[in-house]
């Protein structure tokens, strides 16, 4: 029996660094279009659904084939709600009508850079063993040597116990490309 897969992408109104990000037009179509697009052209889901707390973005993404199966809460709109948070509440919403997923991918509205052929890639592997995985890059510089601003405006390290070891010898650290994340 084939698997089924869900793609979730969360893509909520409420951004306070670029407003309404998800749907501004970039190279001609909304921003959030990109990752429905490749997901839909990865031909991997049995549903790509946007999960959405704003019914301009809920148009946009069904007149990309994107479904809208219901509006996120407003528990999971604000600005503490995780990633977790909302795909937790689409995966019990759709429990909830007793629909069920083997394979769940989270891709996020602005991975411009997402297309079908990393899609999968990434599920391939996800066949192959782990869990879960998400794509990672490494920062081009140990973060270990980073700094901050304190409470009296002057910097200060992070890590001051790694301000007199050479860079090279310090581990590399990653960070989410937030891309997708996969759930197998």
């Amino acid at each position: 029996m084939k698997a089924k897969n869900l793609c979730i992408i969360p893509a909520r109104v409420g951004s306070k660094r670029i407003s309404r990000k998800n749907i501004k037009i970039f190279k001609g179509k909304p921003i959030n279009a990109y990752s429905i697009i490749s997901a839909i052209e990865s031909e991997l889901f049995d549903e790509v659904m946007v999960s959405t707390d704003e019914s301009e973005i809920a148009e946009i993404a069904k007149s990309y084939r994107a479904t809208i199966p219901f509006i996120r809460s407003e528990q999971n709109s604000n600005d503490f709600a995780t990633t977790a948070d909302v795909l937790f509440e689409v995966i019990n919403s759709y429990q909830s009508i007793w629909k069920e997923f083997d394979n769940i991918c989270c891709i996020y509205p602005t991975a411009l850079f997402v297309n079908a052929d990393r899609l999968i890639e990434g599920f391939e592997i996800l066949s192959n063993g782990p869990d879960s995985m998400l794509p990672l890059l490494s920062f081009d510089y140990p973060i270990w040597r980073s700094f901050k601003v304190n409470e009296n405006s002057c910097l200060e390290n992070n890590w001051s116990e790694f301000s007199n070891i050479r860079s090279q010898d310090l581990s590399t650290a990653y960070h989410d490309a937030e891309q997708w994340n996969g759930i197998g």
